[in-house]
Formats: C-alpha cells, structure tokens, sequence
C-alpha cells in the first residue's frame, strides 16, 4: 500500500510540474515551480526535499536545520519543503529517479543505490573496505568521492554532501551469528545493491532486495527471515519488534548522499548556489557527529527492548572477511581495479 502512495505522490506532482511549467521540458518546469514573476534577485525559488528515513533520524534532524539556515541565509530566496518517513516515495532507488526527471528537487539517499546510475559507486559498497570512518571520512569528502560526484553530473544530478547511515549490522529471528555458516538458508533482505546481494550470498543466506518501507511488514509476515541495518534504523523504524538477534558485525560502512537535480542547482543565481554549497557542508558535518551519538544511545536502547546483541571478535570477523574476497573479484570490472585499488590504498594511509 505504502508503494502505492507512492506512486501516486510521484504522479501527482509530475501533473503539478506540467501544470505549472513554462513549455520547456520536466527539468525546466521542476526549477521554475512556485517562483516569482518579478525574476532576477526578487524571484522565489521553491524546492521539495525527501528522505525515507524518519523524522527522529539524523539526516532528517540535521536537514531541519540545513533549510532553516538556508531559507534565512537567502532572505527566503529558498523555500524548502522537506518529506521524510518515505512520505514521497518508497525506496532511495525511486527517489533518485524523481529526482532526476526533476519531479523533486533534492534527495537524501543511501549511496548504494547510485550504483544503478554510475557502477562505480559501488566501491563504497565492498565489504569490510573502510577500517573506520575516519578513513571513509577522508575518501568520501577527498579526491574519489569528489569525483565520483562529478560524474553523476552526467545524468543529471547534482553531489551537494557525503553524509553517514553508520556501519551495518545483521540481524536474525533464528539465533546468534558468530560464523558465515550461521546464515545458511536464511532469507535475507538487502539493500538495491548488487554488491550487498552478493556478499550475503557470499556468506551462504538466500538473499534479496527489497524496498526499506516495506521491509517491517515483509519481516512481520516472515517473507524475510534476515536484515542488515545500521543502529539508528534498527531503532527509529522499530525492527527490534520483528528481529530477535542482533550481531555487530560492521560488514559494510554505510554512506548517505544529499542530492540535488543538477539543472535545479544551476539555475540558481551564484550567490544562492554558494549558500547551498556551504550549508550543505555544514549539514554533512553536524549529521555525522548526531549520527555517531544516536548509534551509541541506540544500541542501549535496542538491548533494552529486548534485542540480543552480540559482537563478532576479530577471529570471528576475519572468517566473514575471507568470505568476502570473491565479491571484490566478482565486480572489479564493473568498478574498475584501479579504483578499487585506490581506496584500499587511502584506507591504509
């Protein structure tokens, strides 16, 4: 029901887009919607924002503060209407899309799902790559992640900030995972990620995508056995209702992107691209640092409501590490060595 609405929020504001444009195609129409007739430094820009985590996560709780310092900056130039909890579409995948045909101008999404748009986002994706976030930090904001972002340019969208989901953990109705062979059998729900797909089936699970707004029912009526997540959507979403055990095994470090429709930022007068440019900055720094403190005060809370956790020793780990090696192998050409090659070599600096 929920992809239903869905569909029907996209469709009733692609009808509100042709309604309201000037001829000049979907991409015209989306950054014209709601702007002045008075032009140049009078004119009024009105810009929709989704996001499909909800509205006590940290990207939702720091994107708050990112309009309210943008909408005063620019004198309410900017006017930001913001959609969390999946309000707008579904899963990140369709939200990219929308926002790419330009039926909303910004988007905060997991970054697993831009691997359909360019393949070498990826790299992000492989297993156990980054040994902290610090590093992930100094990849994702350095050179490669900057140039990633250019070239997404190329479809039309725009790389305004890296922002963080946090390390991903796994979870289970059947018991502790302390080995690869725990997951044998167990039907495991993944991310829009053909990385993610193919390491848990790596690891031996019968895994599969499937769309996150979904997914609470989808466990709820045992269609998937197995998650991964990372702490904060394990909390906000309520999943420790639906999943008994929770192993930290921080198997992917998981990355956020906060987008926006590249013909939409360029319409911008410079000044307001600016003011865009350094809140979204801003934004990235402050919804890491809330992200960090809410992973710690969750998991309490997770262990509370009655999650078993456990954490993977690093013997334990290592053997999920191994089991991981031909995933590297499998998408390297997709990727591309070299790129591959380059994170390892930033992560070990």
């Amino acid at each position: 029901m929920k992809k239903f609405v869905g569909i029907l929020c996209t469709a009733a504001l692609t009808l509100s887009l042709v309604a309201c444009g000037s001829g000049g195609g979907e991409q015209q129409s989306s950054s014209s919607e709601g702007q002045s007739a008075e032009g140049g430094s009078g004119q009024v820009y009105k810009f929709r924002m989704g996001n499909v985590a909800p509205d006590s996560q940290s990207s939702s709780i720091a994107a708050r503060d990112f309009i309210k310092k943008v909408e005063e900056r620019s004198n309410g130039r900017i006017q930001i209407d913001f959609f969390p909890n999946g309000a707008l579409f579904p899963s990140d995948r369709e939200g990219i899309e929308a926002l790419q045909l330009g039926n909303v101008e910004m988007y905060i999404s997991a970054a697993a799902p831009l691997a359909s748009f360019n393949p070498k986002f990826m790299v992000f994706d492989l297993p156990f790559i980054f040994k902290s976030k610090e590093k992930a930090y100094e990849v994702l904001d350095g050179e490669i992640g900057q140039q990633l972002f250019k070239e997404l340019e190329s479809v039309g969208i725009k790389g305004l900030a890296f922002i963080e989901n946090g390390y991903r953990h796994m979870s289970n109705n059947r018991g502790p995972i302390t080995k690869p062979e725990d997951l044998k059998g167990l039907k495991f729900r993944t991310m829009e990620s053909p990385v993610h797909t193919a390491t848990f089936n790596a690891f031996g699970a019968n895994a599969s995508p499937f769309a996150f707004g979904e997914l609470y029912t989808a466990l709820q009526q045992n269609v998937y056995d197995a998650m991964e997540s990372p702490i904060s959507l394990y909390y906000t979403n309520k999943f420790y209702e639906v999943q008994d055990y929770l192993t930290l095994s921080g198997h992917f470090y998981a990355a956020s992107v906060f987008l926006m429709n590249l013909d939409t930022y360029n319409s911008l007068p410079e000044d307001l691209r600016q003011i865009i440019d350094e809140e979204a900055a801003a934004y990235r720094d402050a919804q890491r640092k809330l992200a960090t403190q809410q992973d710690e005060e969750w998991l309490e809370e997770l262990k509370k409501n009655g999650m078993q956790v456990n954490e993977l020793t690093p013997e334990q780990k290592d053997a999920f590490i191994q089991a991981a090696q031909p995933v590297y192998e499998e998408f390297a050409d997709q990727i591309g060595r070299d790129l591959i090659d380059a994170v390892i070599k930033a992560n070990n600096e």
